[in-house]
């Protein structure tokens, strides 16, 4: 398997935007860079298989791909959210 210049920009520019938006929709906040690139391209993989199986088809092209990969960010976030029992709170010390 090939994988041109131009597509595997493609995929981390999804990717970086997908995990972005997950970050914001789920937690309140972005996972930096590498950390959204890699929640964005996993939840691709997990939104690309997930919603043909439920009958959810939602086309080609950039817009799709990158709502496919958020709402598979999104499921994934939760997920681990759950395993982990929820995200750890911040905590403010006052002095």
């Amino acid at each position: 398997m090939h994988v041109s210049g131009e597509s595997l920009l493609v995929i981390l520019v999804v990717g970086l935007i997908a995990g972005w938006l997950a970050g914001e929709i789920v937690k309140g906040g972005g996972f930096g860079l590498i950390g959204d690139v890699a929640i964005g391209i996993v939840g691709a993989f997990i939104g690309s298989w997930l919603l043909p199986q439920l009958g959810i088809h939602l086309g080609r092209g950039i817009i799709a791909a990158i709502i496919i990969a958020t709402i598979g960010a999104v499921l994934l976030l939760f997920l681990v959210a759950l395993i982990n029992g929820g995200y750890p709170r911040r905590r403010y010390w006052r002095f």
